[in-house]
C-alpha cells in the first residue's frame, strides 16, 4: 500500500496526514487514494494491451459514485448485479455500453430497465432466466444481447464463501450442460448471443485456477464454432487476489502472461472483471479507540468503528492490518488482544486475538486493506449511522459520501394511524 505510509511517525495518505482527515471528517470513515485506484486499474488495462478488450470494475466491491466515475474517465466499464448498481453506473456516467450485467436472480424489472438502458450484455445464469430474457426482450421488440455463464468446475482455492466456479456453487451452468443451452439461446427470436462468461471467485493467490478455467472455456468456445454459435466476447471474471499481509501474489502482469498466449489467437474481445484487485489496498477505514477492557483471560480494545462498518473479519475471519496513526517507533510495542466495536454481538470483532499496536483511549488507527468490501457490505446494525467515505488526490481530500445522520435511519418509515394514539 504505497500510498499509505509513515512519515515523521504520521501516517498519510499521499500528501494528506491521516489525522487530519480524522479529526476534520470524523471517526470512523474510509479513505481511498485516488493515485492507488488510478495505478491499479491501468496495471491492469496495460497488462492485456495485446488483446482487444475492456474492464469493467465489479462495482460490488465498491459502489462509491466517485471511485465509479475515476474508472470510467480512464476507459472502464463495470459488472453490475442489481438494478440498484446499473442506476448507480448510469449515475457516475458508465456508459451503457460497457456495462455488464450479472447474478442468478435478475428481475423482470431490472431486465427492462437493462434493455430500455442498452447495456453490452446480460450475463445469463440458468435456463429460465434466458427464457424471461427473451419474453421480456419480445414485449419490447428488440434483442437481448446475452452470454450465458458457464460453471467450469474450477477450485480457486479460496474462502468457500467466495467461491463461485464449483460445481455445487449457485453460479452459472454446468460447462458439461452449455452447448446444448447455447443451441437453444441461439434458436430464439429476442435473444444474441454475444460471449461466453466464466467466473470462477474472488481473493485468488494463483493464476493456476484460471489458467485451468480458460482451457475448459476456450474448449466450448471451439465446439460452439463447430455447431455454428459464433461468439465475439470472453469473458473471464475477475478473481485476482491482493496482499492482506505480507504476501507476495501474482498481479495483472502475470495473470496476462498465462492468459494472453491462450488467447492471442481466438478473434475475441476479452471482458474482465476485477473487483478487489483494483480498490482493495486503495482504502482503508480510520477509526478511534474508545476503551481498554481487560479480563482474567482476554485483552479487549474497543473501537468505534464496528462489524456494521467493515463485515468482512466477522463474515470470513478476514485478516486486515491495524497501524496506529502516530508511530513514532517502526516497530511499536505490541499486545495480544481482541479489537472490538460497540456492536451487542460477540461476533463484532476487527481482529481476534492478535498481537495488536499498544492502542489507548483515544488513540487514531487505521484497518488496511479496506478498500473492497468495505462500505459495499456496511448496514445500519444496532441503528449505527454508515460511515463517510473520502477520496484523495495528492495534498486534497474530498467527503464523497456524507455521514449518515439519525434521520437517515428513519427516512421512509411511518407509524400507521392505528398506533399513533397508543
Amino acid at each position: 500500500m504505497e500510498d499509505f505510509e509513515y512519515r515523521d511517525g504520521e501516517l498519510f495518505c499521499e500528501e494528506v496526514p491521516l489525522r487530519e482527515i480524522a479529526e476534520g471528517v470524523g471517526t470512523p470513515c474510509y479513505v481511498y487514494s485516488s493515485s492507488s485506484l488510478t495505478r491499479q486499474f491501468r496495471a491492469f488495462n496495460e497488462a492485456f494491451r495485446e488483446l482487444p478488450h475492456l474492464i469493467c470494475f465489479a462495482m460490488k466491491a465498491n459502489e462509491n459514485l466517485a471511485v465509479l466515475k475515476l474508472f470510467a474517465n480512464l476507459g472502464g466499464g463495470v459488472d453490475i448485479v442489481s438494478g440498484g448498481e446499473l442506476f448507480r453506473a448510469l449515475q457516475a456516467g458508465i456508459p451503457p455500453e460497457r456495462i455488464v450485467f450479472a447474478g442468478v436472480g435478475k428481475s423482470t424489472e431490472e431486465i427492462i430497465m437493462a434493455l430500455k438502458q442498452g447495456i453490452l450484455m446480460f450475463n445469463v445464469e440458468s435456463p429460465e432466466e434466458l427464457d424471461e430474457i427473451n419474453h421480456v426482450a419480445k414485449s419490447f421488440g428488440r434483442k437481448a444481447p446475452v452470454a450465458l455463464r458457464v460453471n467450469p468446475d474450477v477450485d480457486p482455492k479460496t474462502h468457500p464463501y467466495i467461491s463461485t466456479g464449483l460445481r455445487k456453487s449457485k453460479f452459472g451452468m454446468d460447462i458439461s450442460l452449455a452447448l446444448e443451452e447455447y443451441r437453444r439461446a441461439a434458436g430464439m427470436e429476442f435473444v444474441e448471443v454475444l460471449g461466453v462468461h466464466s467466473h470462477i471467485g474472488s481473493q485468488i493467490t494463483s493464476v493456476g485456477p484460471f489458467a485451468d478455467a480458460v482451457d475448459k472455456v476456450l474448449a466450448l468456445v471451439g465446439r460452439l464454432h463447430e455447431v455454428g454459435v459464433s461468439i465475439r466476447y470472453l469473458n473471464l471474471g475477475g478473481g485476482l487476489g491482493i496482499a492482506y499481509q505480507s504476501e507476495t501474489l501474482p498481479g495483472p502482469a502475470e495473470l496476462a502472461e498465462t492468459l494472453v498466449p491462450r488467447l492471442r489467437q481466438m478473434n475475441l474481445t476479452l471482458l474482465l472483471e476485477p473487483g478487489r484487485h483494483l480498490v482493495g489496498n486503495a482504502g482503508i477505514l480510520l477509526s478511534k479507540v474508545l476503551y481498554r477492557k481487560e479480563t482474567p483471560v482476554k485483552r479487549f480494545i474497543v473501537a468505534d468503528a464496528a462489524m456494521n462498518d467493515l463485515l468482512r473479519p466477522s463474515l470470513y475471519e478476514a485478516y486486515h492490518e491495524v497501524r496506529p496513526l502516530s508511530a513514532m517507533s517502526p516497530q511499536p510495542a505490541l499486545q495480544r488482544a481482541d479489537l472490538v466495536g460497540p456492536i451487542c454481538e460477540s461476533g463484532d470483532f476487527l481482529a481476534l486475538d492478535r498481537d495488536l499496536p499498544d492502542l489507548k483511549p483515544g488513540d487514531l488507527f487505521a484497518m488496511m486493506s479496506a478498500g473492497a468490501y468495505g462500505f459495499s457490505m456496511s448496514s445500519n446494525y444496532n441503528a449505527r449511522p454508515r460511515v463517510p467515505e473520502v477520496l484523495v488526490k495528492g495534498g486534497k481530500h474530498f467527503v464523497v459520501r456524507k455521514r449518515e445522520t439519525y434521520h437517515d435511519l428513519i427516512r421512509g418509515e411511518e407509524i400507521p394511524p392505528f398506533l399513533a394514539n397508543g
